[in-house]
C-alpha cells in the first residue's frame, strides 16, 4: 500500500490529538506553539536526507548547511514569529570527509547570523547517507501566531515574491550536461540554481502580514497547489485561483523552453520556494503590499479568493474554469 505524506501525518496526529497543558498549537500546522513563561514559543523541526532532498554532487556543503537552517526558519516565519535558537544533528556515512563537515557547519553559521539565531547544540551519528536534522525555537506574542486554520470566505489569497525558481533549479540539475552548461552561462540560469540551493526565509515579511491581519498563513514548501489545499482543508473553505495572476519567477520563464518545462505548472506544483502564502481581508491587502515593498522590496501578488464551497478551482486567462489539482512534493511519493 502506498503511503502519502499527508496521510501519514494525519494518522500520527490522531495519536497525539488529546489536549496537553501549555500546548497552544499542536501537530498539523507549520510549527507548534507552546506557552513559555509569560510568552509563547514556536517549535519546528525538519530533515534533509541525501537521496531524497539533495545529492552531494549537486549542492555544496556550505549551501546545504545554510538551507537546513533556512527551511526551519521559514516555518517560524509562516507563524509570524521571530527565530531565536537552533539545534542541529548530523548523521554521516563513512565517506564523509572532515573538510566537508566543516563546510556544512560553516553554512549553518552563515544562516544563523543572517536570521539572528544562536545554534546551541545538537548531535552526531553514523548513517548510510547524510542526514541533517535541525530544530528551531522562535517567539511570538501570545495570541498572535498565524495558523493555517483561519481563512474566511471572501478573504483574498496572496503570495510573496515569485514561484517556481527552485523547481527550475531542480530541473536544471537533472538536465543533460550541454543544456545545463548553456543555461548556467546565463544570469537567469544561475538564479535558478541559487533558488534551489540557497532559499530565503521571509521572516520580516511574515511578521508584516501577521500585523496586517492575515487570517491564515503557511510557507510554500511543497508547491502552491498542494499547500493551498492544506490551508483550505485546515480552514474548512475552498479557493478560486486566477492562473494569470500566479507570480511565475522571471528566471523560470526565461529558462522554460531550454529546460523543456511548463513554467506555470512548476510555479503551481514545484515546491521549495519558501515564499509565504496567506489569506487576508481585501481592505488590508493594499497597506500590506506597500509595507512589504517599502521595508523588504518584496512584491505581494493577489492570486485569488477564498470561497465557502470547499472545492479548489483554477480560472484560466480565457475565463475557463477547471479543478485545481493539489499536486506538489510528497516525501513518500514521486512529487
Amino acid at each position: 500500500m502506498e503511503l502519502s505524506e499527508d496521510a501519514l501525518i494525519a494518522a500520527i496526529t490522531r495519536l497525539f490529538s488529546a489536549e496537553e497543558p501549555g500546548v497552544v498549537v499542536g501537530p498539523g500546522d507549520d510549527a507548534a506553539v507552546v506557552e513559555h513563561g509569560g510568552g509563547h514559543q514556536i517549535l519546528t523541526t525538519d530533515l534533509l536526507v541525501e537521496g531524497v532532498h539533495f545529492e552531494r554532487g549537486s549542492i555544496s556543503a556550505r549551501d546545504l548547511g545554510a538551507k537546513a537552517i533556512a527551511v526551519n526558519v521559514s516555518d517560524v516565519a509562516a507563524m509570524g514569529g521571530s527565530p531565536r535558537y537552533a539545534l542541529a544533528s548530523i548523521a554521516l556515512p563513512a565517506d564523509a570527509e572532515a573538510a566537508w563537515v566543516m563546510e556544512l557547519s560553516g553554512g549553518m553559521r552563515d544562516a544563523c547570523a543572517q536570521y539572528g539565531l544562536a545554534l546551541v547544540g545538537g548531535d552526531t551519528n553514523r548513517a548510510e547517507a547524510v542526514v541533517v536534522s535541525v530544530t528551531v525555537v522562535g517567539e511570538v506574542a501570545p495570541g498572535h501566531a498565524v495558523r493555517r486554520a483561519g481563512a474566511q470566505p471572501g478573504d483574498l489569497i496572496v503570495v510573496t515574491g515569485s514561484l517556481g525558481a527552485a523547481a527550475g533549479g531542480l530541473a536544471l540539475s537533472r538536465a543533460d550536461p550541454a543544456t545545463a552548461a548553456a543555461v548556467l552561462s546565463e544570469p537567469w540560469g544561475r538564479e535558478l540554481a541559487e533558488a534551489l540551493s540557497r532559499p530565503v526565509a521571509r521572516v520580516g515579511e511574515g511578521q508584516t502580514l501577521a500585523q496586517a491581519g492575515a487570517t491564515a498563513m503557511m510557507d510554500v514548501s511543497d508547491g502552491l497547489a498542494i499547500d493551498l489545499s492544506r490551508l483550505c482543508l485546515a480552514s474548512g473553505v475552498g479557493a478560486r485561483v486566477e492562473l494569470d495572476r500566479v507570480p511565475v519567477a522571471p528566471a523560470l520563464g526565461q529558462a522554460a523552453a531550454a529546460l523543456g518545462v511548463d513554467a506555470l505548472q512548476l510555479a503551481l506544483s514545484g515546491g521549495e520556494d519558501y515564499e509565504l502564502l496567506a489569506t487576508i481581508d481585501a481592505t488590508h491587502v493594499g497597506p500590506a503590499r506597500r509595507e512589504l515593498d517599502e521595508r523588504y522590496g518584496a512584491p505581494l501578488a493577489e492570486i485569488g479568493v477564498i470561497t465557502e464551497d470547499a472545492s479548489l478551482v483554477a480560472v484560466a486567462a480565457d475565463g475557463s474554469v477547471s479543478p485545481l489539482e493539489p499536486k506538489g512534493w510528497d516525501h513518500f511519493g514521486r512529487g
